[in-house]
Order: C-alpha cells, then sequence, then structure tokens
C-alpha cells in the first residue's frame, strides 16, 4: 500500500445489486437462498458478489432474523489433543448444520471461563458448549436465556443438558483389567477428585478392587497436578516408596505421560516392574514400546454429540433436560503384564 492510501473498503449488498442489475431485495434472496429467484439472477448476483469480493454481514443478518447462527464452544486446554479432537468434532458437525464455531480456551481458569461466557453473550450466540471448570458458567447463561451444554463433565446435574463419557464403568474395567493379571498395589495417578471425570474415575477404581474382593489402600490414590513436570514428580516420589506399586492407572493421558517418563527415569521397565493402564488413548500410546494399554474415548465422537443436543436445545427450548452417556473402551497392548515374582 502507498503512503497515504487508505484499505479498501468492502463492498455492499447495495453495490452488488446495482452491477448485477437487480433490487437490493433480489440480491438478498439469491445470495441467502431464502426466497425464490430464477436460476440465472441467481447465479449472475453470486457471480459478481465474487467478484466484488462481497462478504455478508453475519451479525447484522443475525439482529435482522432475531436467530444466531453461531455457537460458543469453550474448552479447557487446546494443546491436549483430547480437547482438540472435541473442538474437530464440533466444528464438522456445525459447518453441516450451517453454524459458525466461536472457540475459546479457559485454560482451566473459572475466571477466564466467566469472562468468554460474558463475550459469547455480547456477540448473541445462539448457544454455548462448554467443558465446564465451574457451575457459574451454566447458570450465567441459563440467566442469559442461552442454550448450554456441559460436556465431558457436569457440574449442574438437573439444570442443563449434559453430554459424557461413561468415566465410572471404565476406569473399572481398567482396574479390573490389572486385578485380573495379578496385581495388589495398584496406584491411581489422579489430577483432581471433585469434578464429575476424577470422582467417577475414583469411583471405577474403587469399584473394582470391591467387586474383586480386594482390600482397598488409599495411600495408593496419589493426586498429581495438572502437567506434565509436576505429575512426574509425584510419580517419583510413588515409585520410590519401600514397596513401590506394581502397576498404575494413570487417569488421563497427561499423567500417563508423567508416569511413562518417570518410569525411564528410574529403570521401572515396563511391564516387567511396573504395568501402566492410561485413561483416554492419545497418538503417542501406540507409537512407544511397549504400546500402552488405554481407555479410548472418542472426542470427535463427543463433540458431534453434544452439538447434536444443542441444536436440539435451541429448537425446543422447554423440553426436558437430558443426558448424554457415551461409552469408552479398553485398548490392550504392551504395557501390561503379571506382578514380578514375590511382588504382588
Amino acid at each position: 500500500m502507498k503512503s497515504g492510501d487508505r484499505p479498501a473498503r468492502r463492498a455492499t449488498i447495495k453495490e452488488v445489486a446495482e452491477t448485477a442489475g437487480v433490487s437490493r431485495s433480489t440480491a438478498s434472496r439469491a445470495l441467502t437462498g431464502h426466497g425464490y429467484v430464477a436460476p440465472q439472477v441467481r447465479d449472475r448476483v453470486r457471480d459478481v458478489a465474487r467478484s466484488l469480493g462481497y462478504v455478508p454481514d453475519a451479525t447484522a443478518r443475525h439482529l435482522r432474523q432475531q436467530a444466531s447462527r453461531s455457537i460458543g464452544v469453550l474448552v479447557s486446554d487446546l494443546s491436549n489433543p483430547f480437547y482438540a479432537g472435541l473442538a474437530a468434532g464440533i466444528s464438522a458437525q456445525a459447518r453441516k448444520r450451517q453454524y459458525t464455531m466461536m472457540l475459546a480456551d479457559d485454560g482451566g481458569s473459572p475466571e477466564v471461563e466467566v469472562e468468554a461466557a460474558e463475550q459469547f453473550v455480547a456477540l448473541r450466540v445462539a448457544g454455548v458448549l462448554v467443558t465446564p471448570v465451574s457451575a457459574e458458567i451454566s447458570t450465567y447463561l441459563a440467566r442469559q436465556h442461552i442454550p448450554v451444554v456441559e460436556v465431558d463433565r457436569r457440574f449442574s446435574a438437573g439444570a442443563c443438558d449434559a453430554v459424557l463419557v461413561d468415566n465410572q464403568t471404565a476406569a473399572q474395567s481398567a482396574t479390573r483389567e490389572l486385578l485380573d493379571l495379578g496385581h495388589r498395589r495398584i496406584a491411581l495417578v489422579i489430577d483432581e477428585m471433585h469434578w464429575t471425570t476424577g470422582r467417577d474415575r475414583l469411583a471405577g477404581y474403587q469399584a473394582a478392587f470391591a467387586a474383586a474382593g480386594v482390600p482397598f489402600d488409599d495411600s495408593m490414590v496419589v493426586s498429581a497436578g495438572w502437567d506434565v513436570d509436576a505429575a512426574r514428580i509425584a510419580v517419583h516420589k510413588l515409585l520410590g516408596q519401600p514397596r513401590p506399586p506394581t502397576a498404575v492407572f494413570a487417569a488421563n493421558n497427561v499423567l500417563a505421560e508423567a508416569v511413562w517418563r518417570a518410569a525411564a527415569e528410574l529403570n521401572f521397565a515396563i511391564p516387567q516392574r511396573l504395568s501402566l493402564v492410561a485413561f483416554d488413548d492419545v497418538a503417542w500410546m501406540s507409537l512407544v514400546t511397549p504400546g500402552v494399554t488405554a481407555i479410548a474415548q472418542d472426542p470427535v465422537a463427543l463433540g458431534e454429540a453434544a452439538i447434536s443436543q444443542l441444536v436440539e436445545r435451541i429448537q425446543a427450548p422447554l423440553s426436558p433436560v437430558r443426558t448424554v452417556l457415551l461409552s469408552a473402551s479398553l485398548v490392550s497392548r504392551g504395557s501390561t503384564a503379571p506382578p514380578p515374582r514375590g511382588r504382588r
């Protein structure tokens, strides 16, 4: 751009209509597909719009129609493959349903979560999908009369829709896999136990011991923080005990990476000296040797189910609150084996 030049101005619907030789209402019908326009006229208008670089003003259209075609999506950590997959599933279904996705990452912060919710309200979204870190966001959006679906974890049972994974059944299956191999000192490395995800995975772990008639040792439950480095330090302490566990159930993919790294650093060979099962199968688990046995939840399918539920809520705001529960399956690889002889 030369000095003093102004940025190119966006083309308007009026200019499209004048160039195509039609009225503004005809141009609008041709571009939106709402209302009849002769095929040859429609094609001419669209060709002109492309040549002029015309882009519809979505906000103005939503105000006129009193109905937004945008949805807000708020997740906890896009650097985590699980949340990235979740967003991908939502995005694909949003396009098919002709919704625009507005994506935000709250980093697990309740304060950022509320700020993002306020932005979604200001942008007049039709609804919000959220992996909540507090009950406040769903309460706030309900006061604003904006449909919300809690995804992956739930804080507002009975107050809004939710799409969840059956964490308890899956965690019980993972722990039973280790018990059946003869392990008794099975550690659970977990991030938190207050959200529904952590609480239900802990419940499944405990239920597996109860079903097998094996005493449960709560000292084997280790809260290991939110990132690989913090968790790795916690696992070092766990494996440095006089009687370390012979198996570990890592409650998410980040914690599984921490266990894997700590075991390598301490020469705890997997699975000869330490068996490992993870919740949440991600790509690296099938690339290492041995591969990591893991609970596979499908984040893309979770996202698809979530947006389907949100669209249903938008279309039928007074229908009963619904919870959708998806199953997860155990993928067996090479990271589990019977405990070393004489150590259970």
